[in-house]
């Protein structure tokens, strides 16, 4: 595989470890890729629940783990790291500013348009900005809106296509479109990013994400353009995801008909692994009664079915009774635990055959 450069940051394996929240991808996951050449992405949607600053309030405790996990994989690694920062997060303003001050190395930010991304950046700051879209027409609004506000243009654009895990940028009727297919939306963005260079001399490269699981995905998607790949699902069942072995033996244990999309509180379609709670969840056993949290701005609590933020702490603690877990097209594919340095060799040994 070629490296890939976003800027003049240089990554020597053109693989990113997908955000995954809330707890699953923290500073111990994101170092070990980090380690074997990738991008490890730290993700900070409630990251402040998964330890002991959860004491100080929701929103500085969220702070305070940003900092602390970013300065941990700091010290295990001295590869390339990034946050994914949730636009629709209520705090994004202040997280961002807290990764930008720690020296992050790449924001990628998804689940709506983070059209202020780039006014948070100061003079001297290199952290690359990198957002995640579902289609060609966003990349290009996100691309004039930066250009025309700030005079900054997208570092990278991660493409995600409907067979992501967690939360997908799609209509539910949307997701077995074909013009919604992986390929054919790489196609628009490279689409896009080549207009950027030709009008402003700027490489864009295009990282493609949803439903990637073998080195031969790799290299059918990159001869599309693609100059990068990232993943999800892969590297949860391994020894370095900071999820709870219940969570990782759930991947393990997953059949094709487990997986099922399901209606988030956030408004959005979601893949995870269909079980009892969310079974619960739909025959309105799991109404919440009050808002703990406030983390994020598309959901009220009061029409809700279920706290989220509640779901998916319980599963990366491990209690699956009162929660459950998102997961990629692909997670029945999963068979055992592994380690991210297998999973690494194994994708470039794939390639390899492939190519």
């Amino acid at each position: 595989m070629r490296p890939l450069n976003i800027g003049d940051l240089k990554i020597s394996v053109p693989i990113i470890q997908g955000g995954m929240g809330i707890g699953i991808s923290l500073s111990k996951l994101a170092s070990a890729v980090a380690n074997m050449g990738g991008v490890g992405i730290i993700s900070t949607v409630g990251i402040g629940l998964t330890g002991k600053q959860n004491k100080l309030g929701y929103k500085k405790s969220n702070i305070e783990a940003i900092r602390k996990e970013i300065r941990t994989a700091r010290e295990m690694t001295s590869g390339v790291l990034g946050v994914n920062i949730m636009s629709v997060l209520t705090n994004f303003s202040d997280m961002v500013k807290t990764s930008i001050d720690e020296g992050i190395d790449i924001i990628f930010s998804g689940a709506g348009l983070p059209l202020d991304l780039p006014g948070y950046l100061t003079k001297g700051m290199k952290t690359k900005l990198v957002p995640i879209v579902s289609s060609g027409r966003a990349a290009n609004i996100i691309a004039q809106k930066w250009k025309q506000n700030f005079d900054y243009l997208p570092d990278a654009f991660v493409v995600e296509g409907p067979k992501a895990g967690g939360h997908l940028g799609f209509k539910a009727d949307a997701l077995q479109e074909a013009g919604n297919k992986l390929e054919n939306l790489v196609d628009e963005v490279v689409k896009v990013a080549k207009e950027i260079k030709e009008k402003f001399n700027k490489e864009i490269p295009v990282i493609a994400a949803g439903g990637i699981f073998t080195g031969n995905d790799i290299m059918q998607i990159m001869k599309r353009g693609a100059s990068a790949v990232q993943l999800g699902t892969r590297f949860v069942a391994t020894e370095e995801c900071d999820a709870s072995d219940e969570f990782k033996q759930a991947y393990v244990n997953a059949t094709e008909e487990d997986i099922q999309i399901i209606k988030s509180p956030v408004g959005m379609p979601g893949r995870s692994i269909f079980n009892r709670f969310l079974k619960e969840a739909s025959e309105g056993k799991r109404r919440p009664a009050v808002c703990k949290n406030n983390c994020i701005r598309s959901c009220d609590y009061k029409t809700t079915s279920y706290c989220i933020s509640e779901a998916l702490l319980a599963a990366y603690k491990g209690n699956l009774e009162d929660g459950f877990a998102f997961v990629g097209e692909n997670a029945s594919r999963v068979k055992e635990i592994s380690t991210v340095e297998d999973v690494f060799n194994e994708l470039q040994d794939e390639y390899k055959q492939a190519k």
